[in-house]
C-alpha cells in the first residue's frame, strides 16, 4: 500500500493505492460527504479486489486531507477529484471511477471528462432523507458511461425501488437490509460479512466484465 498527494484547485488530494500483481483494471473510489476512506464498503473492496486483478485507488478529497469534517459544494468536490482521476487514467489500465454517496455523485458528473470507462455508484444518494421530491437521478442517469449502482434496501437516501428506470448500460444491484453505510441490523437474516462479500463480488464481476 502506497500513498500519493495530487495538487488540485481545491487543495491536495491523497491517493492510497492497493495494487494488484497483474492488474486488468484500476478502480478509483471516493468517499462520502461526512466520512472518509475508512468506510466499510471501501475498505472491503480495497482488500478483496486486488486478488482478482483489480487495482484499487482510494481517494481522499482535499477537505479531508486538510482535516475538515464536512464536504464542500459539489463544484468544489469535482475540482478536487478531476485531476486525480485524470492522473489515474494515464496509468495504462482501464479506469473505472466511483465512490460512495457524494463520491458516487462526483464520479457520475465527471467520469466521461476524465477518461473513465465506467462508474461504480455505491449508496447513491438519490434524494435527501424524507425529501423524495428533491431527486438527483439526473446525475446518475446521464453519467454517459456504463454504471453499476449498489444500493441498500433500507437506504433513507433512496432504496432500489425508488429509482427510475435505468438506461441501457446501467445495472442495479440491491443489497438486502443494509443502511446507507451498508450496515446490517443484528436481527437481519444475513450477516455483515455476507453483505460485504455480495458487494465485493458484484463490483469485481462488473469491473472485470468492462475490461474483458
Amino acid at each position: 500500500m502506497t500513498t500519493e498527494l495530487v495538487p488540485t484547485e481545491a487543495g491536495d488530494a491523497r491517493i492510497t493505492y492497493h495494487r494488484a500483481a497483474a492488474p486488468k483494471a484500476l478502480l478509483a473510489l471516493g468517499h462520502g460527504a461526512g466520512g472518509g476512506i475508512g468506510a466499510r464498503d471501501l475498505v472491503a473492496l480495497a482488500a478483496a479486489l486486488p486478488a482478482r486483478g483489480i487495482a484499487v485507488a482510494l481517494v481522499e478529497q482535499p477537505w479531508r486531507v486538510a482535516g475538515k469534517k464536512l464536504g464542500p459544494a459539489p463544484r468544489t468536490l469535482d475540482l478536487g477529484w478531476t485531476p486525480v482521476a485524470e492522473r489515474l487514467a494515464g496509468q495504462g489500465l482501464p479506469l473505472v471511477v466511483g465512490g460512495r454517496s457524494a463520491g458516487a455523485r462526483v464520479a457520475c458528473r465527471t467520469g466521461v471528462a476524465t477518461g473513465a470507462v465506467g462508474v461504480v455508484a455505491l449508496a447513491f444518494p438519490l434524494h435527501p432523507p424524507g425529501k423524495p421530491e428533491k431527486s438527483r437521478a439526473e446525475e446518475l442517469l446521464e453519467s454517459g458511461l456504463p454504471t453499476l449502482v449498489v444500493q441498500s434496501a433500507a437506504d433513507p437516501f433512496g432504496g432500489p425501488a425508488e429509482f427510475p428506470e435505468l438506461p441501457a448500460g446501467h445495472v442495479m444491484v440491491p443489497v438486502p437490509y443494509g443502511s446507507h453505510g451498508f450496515e446490517v441490523p443484528k436481527r437481519a437474516p444475513v450477516g455483515q460479512d455476507e453483505v460485504l462479500e455480495l458487494i465485493c463480488g458484484a463490483v469485481g464481476d462488473w469491473v472485470l466484465g468492462l475490461s474483458a
